[in-house]
């Protein structure tokens, strides 16, 4: 008997499964309607049982009971008619009865490495085929099961990917679930099927609307859709004798039986196997595959040569996963323990930090009034140096300044001289490196309060005045300032902008409660300068001499404490190969920094503070957070293909919904403006991604021990002037 519509499925040029539209009016991304159930639907794992009859029929009734026509679409002769249904082109259904004397063997759920072989077995040992209706997410866990299947005379039909109850989804949803499942089909063993058997919908006589839609939409593209006679109910864990009980069909009455390859202990379901089938071949009854008892041909076809290749990549892929994801797994939950918990330490400290120094009654001691010497080491800095210097004239603290032209040869040093102010120097050297530049400027200076900002800063009239203030303290060796972003014109210094609203305001708040302050930024720091002579001065052994210098300070004991409304005003790297280079050599350096002083996890007393808590905390949040968090981003992709899209998305929208509230704190502390926090999704899939390049280049580099000369970035002078801070209520500037 030729089965209505089977053809189409047969030599169509677009196979079943293929998650697009196709020629019968099929639009991916519609949705079923919804209709009351008395049972929430939702995705179940694989292995989860199949509904009983008796859970089907109760169901049915309580929804009628309270819709009323809960099958109000479904056809009469479909809900009377036998297990399998096909469609014609016209969309006319046909139901078709398995004939006396027969019984259809189907096992859902597989396969599964312990029990599929063994099922297998049994029908080997009594010359018996069945239909193995299989999970595409274990299929192609076990491709040579499917294989084994195949060659023991079995037919193969499709169970979904992911096992979910498709009649809560969209066809979108639905698309999905069957091409991955004919992708790892065509992968594991170069075919795919036309047999479908939807999850939780076993009987016809309960199928639904939404079921119903679910399996019109099928039909169209070329699905038969297969249900069951008789429930073994082997899912139940029932004794062998009871689940034999459960399958035999009523005397003479051909049968599609269920059975379970998978999902659990199927001990019971191998032994009642051999049972069932010597009785039922004592009564008389035949044993075939679903096509064999409809006598049409087998409804598994050979996959065309692009189909087969992206299978087997598809196989490939997902056995190269399933092979690290015990490590992958273990790795994720500790970088997830750990994201979770800066997110919630930082703001938690951040707002402690924010109260306390904000409190009226807060003070460091006295006002600092002593006069300041200004360093501002120069390379090459002719787009930017006027614009320093002016900003810094404008300082309401008495200043020298001191400009170290470090051998530039673009008349840096001659722009400065040029502007002809009582209060600068400039200081003119062979190009030596920056350390050298600010060694240099340290040894001119007359005053023994030091500051260090970079030739591309600009800083605020009352900057220098806020950044000193600490200095009342005489524990206190070194002051952080809080560099923002001058240059916000396009998206990538936007990027960068919300990265130092969010490290200056929480990250910095963090360490200086915890009295670990990883880096003295070189666009804003202060210095006494006997705390320099104490830490050797600045260092040419690393890339970082901002990072090396503070820890160096941490080691002799003094303490560095953040300012927050001491502001400067940078210029960030506007295009991704000069932000490559800046960062490689950051992270590059400050790794360098770590090793040199790796000796400070021993140190003893105040000296050992850092070694004891602030390398920890470096190396974590720097090194190892930022390697391993793209974890969540390939489990979100892993999960997006292969599991559940719409709850993957929504995990790592999750995620980023903490980050969003992180920054918004941030930006409300620093009296930011939250318009470009829209960027923040967008910095997470590209920013981060790029970022996470640039530390493995770095990590790779330190392996094999390579040396960096200084580089020096392109700039354009686009920050000239500090721009206007908001007035962020609570704030008192310049108290203490």
């Amino acid at each position: 008997m030729l089965l209505n519509g089977y053809l189409r499925a047969e030599i169509g040029a677009d196979p079943p499964g293929r998650g697009t539209s196709d020629s019968r009016g099929a639009v991916p991304g519609s949705t079923f309607p919804v209709f009351h159930r008395a049972v929430p639907r939702g995705a179940v794992s694989v292995g989860t049982p199949p509904r009983s009859r008796a859970f089907d029929a109760a169901r049915l009734r309580a929804a009628t009971a309270r819709r009323g026509s809960y099958q109000r679409t479904v056809p009469e002769e479909v809900l009377t008619g036998g297990p399998v249904l096909t469609f014609a082109a016209d969309g006319k259904v046909t139901s078709h009865r398995i004939p006396r004397n027969t019984i259809a063997l189907t096992f859902d759920d597989g396969p599964d490495p312990e029990w599929t072989p063994k099922v297998l077995e049994v029908l080997r040992k009594h010359d018996v085929s069945g239909t193995f209706f299989v999970v595409g997410r274990m299929a192609a866990r076990h491709p040579q099961l499917i294989r084994r299947i195949l060659e023991s005379g079995n037919e193969i039909g499709v169970h979904t990917f992911s096992h979910p109850d498709l009649g809560s989804h969209s066809t979108g949803r639905i698309d999905r679930e069957l091409a991955r499942t004919q992708l790892v089909l065509a992968g594991a063993a170069g075919v795919t099927s036309s047999l479908f058997r939807a999850p939780y919908t076993s009987y016809v006589t309960v199928l639904d609307d939404r079921d119903w839609a679910v399996t019109r939409y099928l039909g169209r593209k070329g699905y038969i859709s297969t249900f069951i006679d008789k429930d073994s109910e082997d899912w139940r864990q029932l004794a062998a004798a009871k689940i034999v009980r459960n399958a035999m069909p009523k005397a003479g009455a051909g049968a599609s039986v269920l059975f379970h390859d998978a999902g659990g202990d199927r001990a019971q379901t191998v032994r009642a196997l051999g049972m069932y089938i010597k009785e039922m071949k004592r009564r008389g009854y035949v044993f075939t595959t679903v096509t064999g008892a409809l006598s049409a041909p087998s409804a598994v076809h050979k996959a065309g040569t692009v189909r087969l290749w992206e299978g087997r990549a598809m196989v490939a892929a997902v056995s190269l996963t399933g092979a690290v994801m015990p490590a992958l797994n273990v790795l994720l939950l500790a970088v997830g323990a750990a994201v979770i918990a800066r997110f919630i330490t930082m703001p938690v400290l951040a707002a402690w930090h924010h109260r306390s120094r904000n409190r009226r009654s807060w003070t460091w001691g006295p006002p600092v009034t002593e006069p300041v010497s200004v360093i501002v080491p120069a390379y090459n800095e002719k787009e930017c140096i006027a614009h320093t210097i002016t900003s810094l004239a404008a300082s309401r603290h008495p200043i020298e300044i001191i400009v170290v032209d470090d051998g530039s040869t673009d008349g840096t040093a001659d722009i400065a001289e040029a502007m002809k102010l009582p209060s600068v120097r400039v200081i003119r050297q062979r190009n030596a490196g920056k350390p050298a530049a600010l060694n240099r400027g340290v040894a001119n200076a007359r005053h023994d309060l030091i500051v260090m900002m970079d030739g591309d800063t600009v800083f605020e009239p009352g900057t220098v005045g806020e950044l000193v203030r600490p200095f009342a303290d005489t524990r206190v060796g070194a002051v952080a300032g809080n560099a923002k972003v001058g240059n916000r014109n396009s998206v990538i210094c936007a990027w960068q902008h919300i990265e130092y609203v969010m490290g200056f305001n929480l990250d910095r708040r963090m360490y200086d409660l915890l009295r670990c302050m990883p880096t003295i930024p070189g666009a804003i720091g202060a210095f006494r300068r006997t705390a320099l002579v104490d830490a050797g001065g600045m260092s040419e052994d690393t890339l970082a001499e901002d990072t090396d210098i503070t820890i160096a300070l941490h080691r002799a004991g003094w303490r560095i404490v953040y300012a927050e409304h001491a502001r400067a005003w940078t210029e960030v790297p506007n295009s991704v190969g000069q932000l490559w280079r800046q960062r490689y050599r950051w992270s590059y350096g400050t790794m360098q920094a770590l090793w040199k002083h790796r000796r400070s996890v021993v140190d003893r007393g105040s000296s050992g503070r850092f070694g004891r808590v602030g390398m920890p905390l470096v190396v974590l949040f720097q090194i190892l957070m930022p390697l391993f968090a793209p974890l969540i981003d390939l489990f979100m992709l892993y999960g997006i293909f292969f599991f559940d899209p719409v709850r993957s998305l929504a995990a790592w929208a999750s995620v980023l919904l903490v980050q969003l509230l992180c920054a918004l704190y941030a930006f409300k502390l620093d009296g930011e403006r939250y318009r470009c926090l829209f960027l923040l999704p967008l910095q997470q899939i590209v920013y981060r991604q790029l970022m996470y390049l640039v530390l493995l280049h770095s990590c790779a580099t330190a392996v094999t021990g390579a040396r960096l000369p200084w580089q020096k970035l392109r700039r354009t002078g686009e920050v000239d002037a500090p721009p206007r801070p908001r007035v962020v209520t609570g704030q008192v500037p310049g108290n203490g």
